[in-house]
């Protein structure tokens, strides 16, 4: 894909952000901080435009990288996951997709990883829609670590900028964001 288009996606994804996901307020988050804003990434992954330009860009962000599965925390990566699997698939590189859940499942199968069975050693992505401090990419990396899976790199739609990157690289991650923050406003 042309830089240009990758341009015009960005930009398509960043006034969707900006007019839905983005909501003024007192609002607790997932790691317990207090924040005057919240961004529902969902609103945006589970719309088809939204899931589309989400996935096209991060196809793009892991293209090349000799990965063999992108994956993430349930529940801001589940639509981003199955957008990309579709994109990745029909445009002839296919990648496997994963859910991490936040534990065990007790009962079923009894897996916190869902999915075709990764391999050990493979090379995988991390993907989410928000991160603030990191804490559930962090969930997933370790629970990819038990199974002898490679997670070196966390993508997400937008970086709340309030330690997801040096909280990640305590883990070995690297965390790649289509956006920061303060490009809508914040």
């Amino acid at each position: 894909m042309a830089q240009s288009d990758i341009k015009e996606l960005k930009a398509k994804l960043l006034q969707l952000l900006k007019k839905e996901a983005l909501k003024k307020g007192d609002f607790v988050l997932s790691s317990g901080k207090r924040s005057n804003y919240y961004l529902d990434g969902r609103i945006i992954t589970l719309t088809p435009e939204g899931a589309y330009l989400a996935a096209s860009i991060i196809l793009e962000m892991v293209k090349g990288k000799g990965i063999e599965a992108v994956g993430g925390p349930t529940l801001g990566a589940d639509p981003i996951v199955g957008a990309v699997a579709v994109l990745s698939y029909q445009q002839g590189i296919p990648l496997t997709t994963f859910i991490v859940r936040k534990c065990v499942k007790e009962h079923g199968a009894q897996r916190q990883i869902e999915g075709p069975a990764l391999k050990k050693n493979s090379r995988v992505v991390l993907v989410d829609d928000v991160a603030t401090t990191g804490g559930s990419l962090i969930e997933a990396k370790q629970a990819l670590d038990k199974m002898g899976v490679k997670a070196d790199e966390a993508v997400v739609i937008v970086d709340r900028c309030e330690g997801a990157l040096e909280n990640l690289a305590k883990y070995g991650l690297k965390l790649t964001s289509i956006f920061k923050i303060e490009e809508l406003g914040v």
